[in-house]
């Protein structure tokens, strides 16, 4: 279960903090769930790989210089859950927020879920998105 945690640990660091989104072809199954993520436009939606590299691209684009830093990771034979938290700076528009270069923070558990080969296969997720939505509220009016 370490191995898991490892190569989510450099999945999360090259692929969502890098932006390295070919190296998804390192790390995911043939398929990708979200089985929860409220909030998210992915939610409850499978993916292929490139599917899963659109929902990428399209998820850091108002922020390319998001980052996630590991908290705790936890595993077991289901999948390894992770505590993060979150942090970028708004640099593209989202609709009903311009881009105003103000910093954002939240945080999160995400549960991951792995085939029998190590590759990551979906996630369960809770992220304070209310928090995220303050920021952009309160960068909007400055």
């Amino acid at each position: 279960m370490s191995d898991r945690k490892a190569r989510l640990q450099s999945f999360l660091d090259r692929v969502w903090s890098a932006g390295e989104i070919d190296a998804c072809d390192d790390y995911l199954g043939a398929s990708y769930t979200i089985e929860h993520d409220p909030g998210d436009p992915w939610e409850g939606r499978t993916l292929d790989l490139a599917g899963f590299k659109d929902r990428v691209r399209q998820s850091r684009a108002p922020f390319p210089d998001q980052r996630f830093d590991v908290q705790a990771m936890l595993a077991d034979d289901a999948g390894v859950a992770v505590g993060w938290t979150w942090s970028a700076t708004h640099h593209g528009d989202i609709p009903g927020f311009p881009a105003k270069g103000a910093p954002l923070a939240m945080s999160g558990m995400t549960l991951y879920r792995f085939d029998a080969d190590d590759r990551i296969t979906g996630h369960w997720q809770v992220s304070d998105r209310l928090a995220i939505f303050q920021q952009l509220a309160a960068a909007r009016k400055s």
